[in-house]
């Protein structure tokens, strides 16, 4: 086993969380999985279909609960709003746990998708004491802003990566007061990060997954960076990548351009 992967701080939640977390929606296998543990990884994101990575965490829940962070929500259905309740209770019987550590609303497009009436309901879960923190993921970066700002949740998930660097304006700046955790997805922008878009430079090399990890784990901004490997190798790369540090100036300015290449030939997918 290599060296533990770097812990730090989810924000002011109080949880240490590792920096590289794991989405187990590719299946990438249970003794991947198990893997993912023995490295150091403490931070989890997943839901009941997830059933590999339910399996798991069931396992080393038992007398070790306080050393891993799961991160679980519901998804906002925009044309009416999930039951809440019930989706915290399912989620705690298939994991087996007393708490789920972030519990999210999910895919909040507009602001007027996350009404009062969740946010009430969120608070209360984390009052009965059945979710430690409370948080939202959302695409609207000027709302999470607003959000971070006032001090509204404890977790903030958020796309942020070589091509879509708008969160370093939109949200970053708002962070100070409150200090949320910030939790990074589509670090690889669906893997387009990782493959030639059309018009660059056939001489010049591209990114793979553990540059656009190591882009996004350079800002201090982000706690976690959400990655979803496909298997083992891909986890055992992952991690070896992110133990390297942040990127040094050069390579910063090489993954920004490259992002931009990769960002302007998909404007329309913002």
């Amino acid at each position: 086993m290599s060296e533990p992967l770097r812990q730090t701080s989810l924000g002011s939640t109080g949880m240490k969380v590792s920096v590289l977390g794991l989405s187990a929606s590719y299946r990438p296998g249970i003794k991947t999985i198990h893997a993912a543990v023995d490295e150091g990884v403490s931070f989890f994101f997943g839901f009941g279909i997830d059933t590999q990575l339910v399996k798991v965490l069931r396992d080393v829940f038992k007398g070790n609960r306080e050393r891993f962070v799961l991160a679980t929500g519901a998804y906002n259905l925009i044309v009416g709003y999930p039951n809440l309740r019930r989706t915290l209770e399912k989620r705690l019987r298939q994991f087996e746990t007393e708490y789920i550590d972030a519990f999210m609303f999910l895919g909040v497009m507009k602001e007027k998708e996350f009404p009062p009436k969740v946010l009430e309901e969120l608070v209360r879960f984390k009052e009965e004491g059945k979710v430690k923190s409370i948080g939202i993921s959302c695409h609207n970066r000027p709302f999470l802003g607003k959000l971070a700002a006032e001090g509204t949740l404890d977790v903030l998930m958020l796309r942020y990566n070589a091509a879509h660097r708008g969160a370093e304006k939109d949200v970053f700046p708002y962070l100070q007061t409150h200090n949320p955790g910030i939790v990074s997805y589509t670090a690889t922008r669906w893997t387009e990060l990782m493959r030639r878009p059309k018009g660059w430079p056939k001489d010049e090399r591209i990114p793979d997954a553990g540059m656009a990890y190591r882009f996004v784990l350079s800002n201090p901004s982000v706690h976690v960076c959400l990655s979803a490997p496909a298997n083992e190798k891909q986890l055992r790369e992952n991690i070896a990548a992110v133990q390297r540090g942040p990127l040094d100036e050069d390579e910063m300015q090489f993954m920004k351009r490259f992002g931009d290449a990769v960002y302007s030939r998909r404007k329309w997918f913002m």
